[in-house]
Parts: C-alpha cells; structure tokens; sequence
C-alpha cells in the first residue's frame, strides 16, 4: 500500500467522527436505559472465543459469516463472534442457571465475513433475550420492546411483519413432505413464487386437502383480521398449525394493548430464519429498504447445547443503521472554556463545575485557538475576584 492509501479501511469498516459518535452514544443509552427499565440485565460477551464454543448450537449456522484465527498460546482456532445471541444464551444457561425468567440486553460489535441480513457487514449489534418463559405474553413484551426501541431512535413509518414458523412445518409434516421438497417449496414460498408453488404442488404427491392449504399461504397477508381468514382456510390442518394461529392471535391482541402499540401486519409465508426459529416471528421495515431494520422471534431450545434447553424469544437490529435511518437532531457540542492561568482557585472551579456534569476544556498556553474550536459557548471569566460563568455571543 501506497503511503498515500495508508488511510483507507477496509470495506464495511468506518471510522465515527465526533459529531457522529455523540449520536451514536446518546441513542446508545437511550436504549440501554429503555432495556434496563423493562427489567433486561446488561452483559458484556466476549469479541473472540474459541470456535468451538462460539458456534455450538443454533450457533453452528454462522461458521460461513465467522472470521477465524489461532490461538499463539494454545493453537486452538478462535472466532470474532458474527452473533451475540448464542452468547447471551450460554450466559442464562451457563452461568446464571436461574429457574425464574431471565431477561438479558445487549449491545456490542460484532464482525461478518459477508454483510448480513440488515446489509453490513460490521454491525453494532443490540439486542434483548427474555429466557425461561414458553408463552405468547413474553413474545409480546419483546415485540413490543423493539417498537418502543425503533421508536425511541427516533424510526418512523415501521411497518411490522408477523408470522409463526410452525404453521408451515406443520403442514409440511401432516403432508410428510421430502427434505428436497420442503427446501424448494420453502423457497417458493420465501420469494412469493406462486407458479413455482402451483407447479412443485402439482407434481407431488400431497394430499389433495393440504395442497390448497400450502398454496393459501401466499394470500394470507394483511391486517391482523387475516387471522380469522386463516383459522376458517386451514380449519382441516394438523392440530400444530390451530395452535400456532392460536399463539398468533394472543400475540396480537397482547400487542394491541400496550400504550402506543405498533401496527401489526401478517404474513403467513413469511419464513426467513427458518431453520432457527421454532415459532412466532417478527420483522421491521421502514420504506425504502427492502431488508427488516429489526428481527426477532422463538428460539426456544438455543441452550441445550449449554445443558439446559430453555424456552426463548428475543430481537436484534444494527444500531448503526438505526442511527443512519433516525429522524433524531444533531446534538450540539457546547462546554465552557477556562483560560490557561496557574490558579488555584481556577482549579478549583473547574473541579466543581466537572463534578456538576459540565464540560469544560481548559486552554493551553498560546493555543491559538477560539472557544469554537473547542465547542464551547461560554468561559470562565473572573470577576470581583471570583471566577464565573459567561455566556459567549460569539465564540
């Protein structure tokens, strides 16, 4: 590299400049301060662990989004953690071993070998788990959870997906469908492919009743009315799929009824996270953006692999892209500047005023520089011997 390139990061890495970082920071706490008031404890996973640990589990689907190293000390492959939920699922499990419901937060880098699903690569991951409860009331708290969040950022116009895994794995189980089969009809599904389902439909040998019930998923999107459409077309399925309809019906009308409730839409062929979800899921999206600005959903077994299969349900989001899609104001970088005098009671002052949260930049000799180029918009002023506070009408 060029001495002239020595500034250049790789793609997907960026740098926070000052402006930047302070609203990254405050929207930071504001949402950690959300979490914490809802009863969700902070942890602070690992970046890096031995691989082996990193991708046990639900985990074991992001080896390919895993960047890999070695241990010097012990030559053992370690990971940069691509996900923290599997980490939060080992602490509940692990290490707190708590037989009442856990509520844990989250919010830390992580780092993928391609972008992911919210289209980055380097996201700042948040994130809340609500562990040991197997009911549509702890769906419905975090659902909700992450609506008071993307509300909280300051993210308008988001329109919420809702859909339960179960309803298709159990028609697909009551028609005894193939492994290659449920894959293609999946992805049918998943790109809204209605020829290509009629077509996998026709040449199988399904029973005729659950034929129309599987094709009947690409109509079943809209309000939450279309539940009561959904319960009368799929009245002939198997009993999984009346159970999953039952715990989408509770999660909506539990959603609904939270102060300034998000409006909820259904998609019954809404599969993504298929393969790792085991019931209700959840998706935001804002206009403009094709990807959801927020996931989440059941989880329920992710600590088996840590010796206890817990119920689970949780959501994640990129805090940058939050930020980048926040309708929030800059936030003004203000503080009082102190004059560059061997002052005892100066010291003093400055001492106090820090103590009181103020910011204050003491100056160098012969700095040069104005309150501005610090951002400050007042000075420490002495007068009648005392040293105050003055307001700058032009810094």
């Amino acid at each position: 590299m060029s001495a002239k390139d020595r500034w250049l990061l790789p793609d997907g890495i960026e740098e926070i400049l000052p402006a930047e970082a302070r609203r990254l920071e405050a929207l930071r706490r504001g949402i950690l301060d959300l979490f914490a008031a809802c009863g969700y404890e902070l942890v602070m996973p690992p970046l890096i662990e031995y691989l082996d640990s990193l991708q046990i589990g639900a985990a074991r689907d992001l080896d390919l989004q895993t960047f890999k190293l070695t241990d010097q000390l012990t030559g053992r492959l370690m990971g940069v953690r691509p996900d923290m939920t599997p980490q939060a699922a080992r602490i509940d499990a692990h290490y707190l071993k708590r037989n009442t419901p856990v509520r844990l937060c989250y919010i830390g880098s992580v780092l993928h070998t391609r972008p992911d699903e919210f289209g980055g690569s380097r996201p700042l991951q948040l994130g809340a788990e609500l562990f040991g409860h197997a009911g549509p009331e702890s769906d419905a708290e975090v659902l909700g959870l992450m609506a008071a969040s993307l509300d909280l950022a300051g993210i308008g116009d988001v329109h919420i997906d809702l859909g339960h895994v179960g309803i298709f794995r159990g028609l697909a189980a009551g028609a005894r469908l193939a492994p290659e089969l449920e894959a293609n009809l999946f992805d049918a599904l998943q790109r809204k492919a209605r020829t290509e389902v009629e077509a996998l439909l026709a040449a199988s040998a399904i029973a005729p009743a659950l034929r129309p019930m599987l094709l009947g998923l690409l109509d079943l999107s809209g309000g939450v009315d279309v539940l009561a459409e959904a319960q009368t077309r799929l009245g002939g399925a198997p009993e999984p799929v009346h159970r999953a309809l039952q715990d989408l019906q509770r999660v909506a009308e539990l959603v609904r009824r939270q102060p300034n409730a998000p409006t909820l839409y259904v998609d019954l062929a809404e599969l993504s996270g298929y393969h790792y979800y085991t019931g209700v899921v959840f998706s935001a999206f804002v206009p403009g953006h094709g990807r959801a600005i927020a996931k989440g959903g059941r989880y329920d077994g992710i600590g088996r692999a840590f010796g206890r299969a817990r119920a689970a349900t949780g959501f994640g989001a990129d805090l940058r892209q939050w930020l980048r899609l926040s309708a929030g104001p800059e936030i003004p970088l203000t503080g009082i500047l102190a004059p560059a005098e061997d002052d005892a009671p100066l010291r003093a002052e400055i001492a106090r005023l820090r103590a009181a949260g103020e910011r204050v930049v003491a100056r160098l000799p012969d700095d040069g520089a104005k309150a501005a180029d610090y951002g400050c918009d007042r000075a420490l002023v002495k007068k009648n011997g005392r040293w105050i506070v003055e307001n700058l009408k032009n810094s």
